[in-house]
């Protein structure tokens, strides 16, 4: 075989259908996020990020960097090893305590993403409960997907945020088999949230756990930050909470947070989370502030929604379609692979917009969408200039209003 050629092709096939990934070359500027540079080639110039997942700009909050700097003046830049071999610092101790407190729960587990946390977990959980069975959204993130399919266990998809499939599945396993029901909150693509207290009550009814992705969501939703569930008062009734600390919180990691038991049990059995090099001690010191603020701070959180609310307001004025649903996820639809980079390149160059084309396989063909991310600290100048742009683009390639 040659093994470059293919290779080679597979990329050109790639180019071809509009759906090459080209990663923007951005410097992020602290204290002024959004705003960053664009680097390309010997060239730099400003643009304003809006599809970023650090939705509260808590990357650049001072209590977050000035934690992380101590840290890292107290105990330098590495773990040194995986938690069992010398790698557990006693700020990942502190950290998974507050982990735990945020979600209601005895325990909490800290891995290095939230990829991985899904991955090990749900791989884990599957595969070592003997005749287990999974039941999983079927618009479930890869990484749940990646796990369950590592479990090796048997694997039923139900309709997306359909309870009545989920329940008629249900109904037809034997009641004595463990199961998972395992969903998401907040949906990252199209920003839709899940019938939590629903798929719980049938869980109950079937003798099933239930594993709750809520990486979208936390630090965004509830009183303190604890997500979709905390804001429904749902958090005692999940078997699992699984979290990110690269999105609300701005950091990087994953966790997840149940009984000090199943914590224990991943903890004694996931390979993922034992032959891993822990997080530096300075990530998790920045971590541990970000969901400590976030915890008695509210502000972040009203005003992430007054400007999701803004921009969907003014994008309906401009008359640009976007995707109706209650997060702060605003997606505006496009269909076309190559049409979807066009106008995105046209944004970044033109007018020094970066929001990133969302093609297949993040999302099914034929729904490709620009993927809107407002935060906190997005002005109205820059939400007139990013509708303003969009309108002209509209107008330029004959896209369709919204009716």
């Amino acid at each position: 075989m040659k093994y470059e050629a293919f290779f080679e092709r597979h990329i050109e096939s790639l180019r071809q259908e509009g759906r090459y990934r080209v990663f923007a070359d951005l410097e992020r500027k602290a204290g002024a996020f959004p705003q960053a540079l664009h680097r390309h080639g010997a060239q730099a110039r400003p643009v304003t990020v809006w599809c970023s997942n650090d939705y509260l700009g808590m990357g650049q909050h001072p209590l977050v960097i000035e934690a992380m700097h101590e840290a890292l003046n107290r105990c330098g830049a590495g773990a040194g090893g995986t938690r069992n071999i010398s790698g557990t610092n006693h700020t990942h101790v502190l950290l998974e305590r507050e982990i735990a407190d945020l979600h209601g729960k005895p325990a909490a587990l800290l891995f290095n993403s939230g990829y991985m946390s899904n991955w090990a977990t749900l791989s884990t959980l599957a595969s070592r409960m003997p005749g287990c069975v999974v039941l999983s959204d079927a618009s479930n993130h890869a990484s749940m997907i990646e796990g369950i399919r590592h479990s090796r266990a048997e694997t039923q998809v139900f309709a997306h945020n359909d309870p009545d499939d989920l329940a008629r599945r249900l109904a037809a396993l034997d009641p004595h088999r463990p199961k998972i029901v395992a969903f998401e909150s907040v949906y990252s693509m199209d920003g839709d949230i899940a019938p939590i207290e629903t798929f719980c009550d049938l869980a109950d009814e079937h003798g099933a756990m239930t594993y709750l992705d809520e990486v979208h969501a936390v630090g965004l939703y509830g009183p303190r930050g604890g997500g979709i569930a905390e804001a429904r008062g749902l958090s005692h009734r999940l078997t699992v909470i699984e979290g990110t600390l690269a999105k609300g919180f701005g950091v990087v990691g994953g966790y997840i947070a149940g009984s000090e038991a199943l914590c224990d049990f991943v903890r004694s059995c996931a390979s993922g989370f034992i032959f891993t090099t822990s997080v530096p001690p300075a990530i998790a010191a920045g971590a541990l502030a970000s969901i400590r603020h976030l915890k008695a701070s509210g502000v972040e959180r009203e005003r992430h929604q007054e400007r999701v609310a803004t921009l969907r307001a003014r994008l309906d004025r401009a008359g640009i379609a976007h995707l109706a649903n209650e997060s702060h996820i605003v997606p505006v639809m496009v269909g076309d692979a190559a049409l979807c980079k066009t106008i995105s390149d046209t944004l970044m160059e033109r007018f020094g917009i970066y929001v990133q084309p969302i093609n297949y396989p993040t999302v099914p063909r034929g729904t490709e969408r620009l993927r809107f991310t407002p935060t906190p600290m997005h002005t109205d100048d820059d939400i007139d200039h990013l509708v303003a742009s969009l309108a002209t683009v509209w107008s330029e390639l004959g896209m369709r209003e919204a009716a």
